[in-house]
């Protein structure tokens, strides 16, 4: 998203530039299978109705049930116990699954987040596209809980200049502060697909200008379908991530565009706050926002988002208009 201008300095680009390609050498990666693109995931833990439950391909498998009470119906609670949940869930098999998936059932996978976490100009070619200075240090904002729906829901439109923002979005599973880069990985549970919508007239109605308001407004934070363990990736540093809007191509780049990897961020904002499994961290947007094109383009009412990000799935939001006031 545009932020305040910095300094231009082509030295800082390159220090910059140096800095992530040296976090994501130092995550030696070592995973179990490749990745999928599309609707179908491999595992994942999803929120059917308010339960926990364990997405496989286009079928779910209720937690509770299915693991004879050794997990709860929280959502919540899988993530506080992620490692447990993940060495139980990948013995299970396909055919275990006896409820057809309908997304429109789905909410957010992580429904009562701690902390949200956000970070703006975090895409070389979006910084580009703005015409801002690579940031030195992550830009942080927060997202407030209460903006989290789920991967179908609609996104109530509060003004004429509401905007959309494909993201990878990080979920913590085992908390810590002060975590070093070479072992952050080891802190998250795994990755869903977030749109951080922002309405541009708040966010810019005076200077300096504030994200988080207009970026938290009910309905602003679609996430899921799922949440996919991150040794469903090849290289968790480097997926390819789209943003349709009402059929038109609007985003499309590789997460490996970031200016601070996913471990840099993680790493980075442990040196602040004490991480809680759980916490969520939009990663940024790449280019191809709408308040950056000429003519500027924004959401209206009953246009779809759509939402992709290899290896976990799409994420369908239809735009609503506001309803009336009580």
């Amino acid at each position: 998203m545009p932020a305040a201008k910095l300094g231009r300095s082509g030295s800082k680009r390159q220090t910059t530039a140096r800095v992530g390609s040296a976090a994501k050498a130092a995550t030696n990666w070592t995973p179990r299978g490749g990745p999928q693109y599309g609707s179908a995931m491999r595992i994942g833990l999803g929120n059917l109705k308010g339960r926990a439950s364990v997405v496989l391909g286009e079928r779910v498998l209720d937690v509770e049930r299915a693991s004879a009470g050794r997990f709860s119906a929280d959502p919540m609670a899988a993530v506080e116990r992620w490692d447990a949940f993940v060495e139980w869930a990948h013995g299970l098999r396909t055919g275990e699954a006896d409820t057809a998936l309908d997304e429109s059932h789905l909410g957010p996978p992580v429904p009562r987040p701690a902390k949200v976490f956000a970070i703006g100009l975090n895409y070389r070619e979006h910084a580009k596209e703005a015409g801002l200075e690579l940031p030195a240090t992550p830009m942080v904002f927060t997202k407030f809980p209460t903006c989290l729906v789920g991967p179908r829901a609609a996104v109530v439109l509060s003004s004429a200049y509401v905007d959309w923002e494909v993201e990878l979005v990080v979920v913590i599973g085992r908390g810590g502060d002060r975590i070093a880069t070479d072992r952050a990985l080891g802190h998250v549970a795994g990755y869903t697909i977030g749109q951080d919508i922002s309405d541009r007239r708040l966010q810019f109605s005076d200077r300096p200008p504030q994200f988080s308001l207009g970026k938290s407004i009910n309905t602003f934070g679609p996430i899921g379908p799922a949440i996919v363990p991150l040794d469903a990736f090849t290289d968790p540093n480097d997926l390819a991530l789209t943003c349709d809007v009402a059929g038109e191509s609007m985003q499309a780049a590789r997460t490996s565009d970031m200016i601070f990897a996913v471990p840099e961020l993680v790493a980075y904002l442990s040196r602040f706050c004490t991480l809680e499994p759980g916490d969520l961290i939009f990663t940024g947007t790449p280019s191809g926002v709408g308040s950056t094109r000429d003519p500027r383009r924004y959401l209206k009412e009953g246009e779809e988002i759509v939402s992709r990000i290899e290896g976990i799935g799409t994420m369908v939001n239809r735009c609503v208009a506001p309803r009336a006031a009580d």
